[in-house]
């Protein structure tokens, strides 16, 4: 790169120190070969390290490469062999070689695949690509058909012809950036992006008198291009060489501020053709409106699409937070409910108990607690085994519900014991629903083949003004043994600590 870098400023040199357009041509065209050999070489080189479709791209770009070199070596011998010579075209051979070369580049560029990307992604990127194509056309337009450019018809379709060729790559080129899947690394495609906006501007560096000759800085700029297409190739090649995975596929960004740029450039342009066509209606000035009113409906197309994916994303947002919730709303039911019988667990069972005890200190006795035991449980999970034992705890705690109001609730504690908060209650009120519960109990309980009776033993405890849950449950339990050691009938424990023996008898 640093001899390529010393090889363009010995030719500036000697292109400012030279007298005379034909020697200044056959300098020119000396030049170019060795510039063009070091961009065949690295061309090939990436290609021989390269992956599938990277690896295409790369050998149209070493194919193309090798024509630019046989056009320049053929032009060459012709500079150096012919005299009266002024212009940096070349001839037909050169110029079919360059154009054959260019457009296998700009198609390897265009045929790039997009990776995971929907009809709408794709939609949205061709729009943004249009518009800086857009704003291109109308900057080449405005400057290609100025007076102050052209002489004749077929200058202005020379000029044309080459811009078309020039927006085309740069078109190709920003597709590539917009698609955040360039087949190079970034440092090696910016040398190369940048060759072909000097490209551009060595169409139009010349004065619109020639006069038969060119000013030696024309033949620089016209010059630097080839080196700069060089540098990419051989940056990638650099590249490559200590990592293979080093190209320029990345995940690309939902949107590019190069659409508002092609906006920004264009608005400017009408700014100056404005003061410059006089007050009369002009090429220059129909083509900028006309390219403005293009650039218009594709921002607006551009937008709509977006409206689109914003309107699915909001949905995808709410379907999201949906599901969020759902999630969180089973979280919360297993974290305070029981797995198997779908009740209160303990510890909501003392949360909410806790919450009823504080809103009834200004109402003693409002407040009643129920334990409940199932009685042989054991007998049944040891005789039956524990998938008829879950079943008979299922079947207990449906029974327990039904027994209730709406108000009150329902848990189980663990094992074989069961708790019921009951809110707004009396001791009388209490016993009664421990009696529906005894009752609704004999019904018997189906276990798979079987139907099994679930005995148990109720324990009542009401609050009183300064009672917690701990000496709430506490006395509920003191109650429940009791009963189950006199008798199991229904007990309960009053506010003042008697034991008063309920009416009510369990099934055996």
């Amino acid at each position: 790169m640093l001899a390529a870098l010393a090889w363009t400023v010995l030719g500036a040199v000697l292109l400012f120190t030279v007298d005379g357009p034909n020697t200044q041509v056959r300098l020119f065209w000396i030049f170019q070969p060795p510039l063009d050999l070091l961009l065949v070489w690295s061309s090939w080189r990436v290609f021989r390290v390269a992956r599938h479709p990277i690896r295409r791209f790369w050998r149209l770009m070493g194919i193309g490469a090798t024509l630019f070199l046989t056009g320049d070596l053929v032009q060459t011998v012709l500079a150096v062999t012919r005299g009266n010579q002024w212009s940096t075209a070349g001839g037909t051979v050169q110029s079919t070689c360059f154009a054959v070369g260019l457009a296998l580049i700009i198609v390897g560029m265009l045929i790039h695949p997009h990776p995971h990307r929907t009809r709408r992604e794709s939609l949205a990127f061709w729009l943004d690509s249009a518009t800086v194509l857009v704003g291109g056309v109308v900057v080449a337009w405005c400057f290609a058909v100025d007076p102050a450019h052209q002489d004749s018809n077929a200058g202005l379709v020379g000029s044309l012809a080459a811009g078309a060729v020039v927006l085309t790559s740069s078109f190709a080129a920003v597709k590539l950036v917009l698609s955040g899947n360039a087949p190079m690394n970034k440092a090696a495609a910016i040398p190369m992006i940048v060759s072909a906006v000097v490209n551009s501007v060595g169409l139009f560096v010349a004065p619109s008198a020639s006069g038969g000759s060119l000013p030696a800085y024309v033949y620089v700029v016209r010059l630097m291009p080839s080196l700069l297409i060089a540098m990419g190739p051989r940056t990638q090649e650099i590249i490559a060489r200590f990592d293979e995975t080093a190209f320029g596929s990345r995940r690309r960004r939902p949107y590019s501020l190069l659409p508002y740029g092609s906006i920004l450039v264009v608005f400017v342009t009408l700014l100056y053709v404005l003061p410059h066509s006089q007050g009369r209606t002009n090429a220059q000035l129909w083509g900028v409106v006309a390219g403005f009113g293009a650039i218009i409906a594709l921002v607006v197309a551009r937008q709509l699409a977006a409206f689109h994916d914003n309107t699915r994303l909001i949905d995808q947002l709410d379907t999201t937070l949906t599901e969020l919730r759902e999630h969180e709303q089973r979280l919360r039911h297993q974290a305070l409910h029981d797995e198997l019988t779908g009740l209160a667990n303990r510890a909501h069972f003392r949360e909410e108990t806790t919450t009823a005890l504080a809103a009834a200190r200004a109402r003693p006795g409002s407040v009643a607690l129920l334990l409940v035991d199932l009685d042989g449980f054991k007998a049944v999970n040891d005789t039956h085994g524990h998938q008829a034992g879950d079943l008979l705890l299922a079947g207990v705690a449906e029974k327990l519900r039904q027994s209730v109001r709406s108000g009150d609730l329902v848990a189980r504690l663990g094992g074989d014991e069961f708790a019921v908060l009951l809110r707004d209650c009396t001791v009388r009120d209490a016993e009664q629903t421990a009696q529906r519960i005894l009752r609704s109990l004999r019904e018997p309980v189906d276990v798979g083949d079987l139907a099994v009776c679930a005995n148990a033993s109720i324990g009542i405890a009401c609050a009183e003004e300064r009672d917690d849950v701990r000496t709430l449950l506490h006395d509920a339990d003191m109650a429940m043994y009791a009963a189950k050691h006199q008798g199991k009938g229904t007990w309960s424990r009053s506010q003042d600590g008697t034991v008063l023996r309920g009416s009510a008898q369990p099934s055996r």
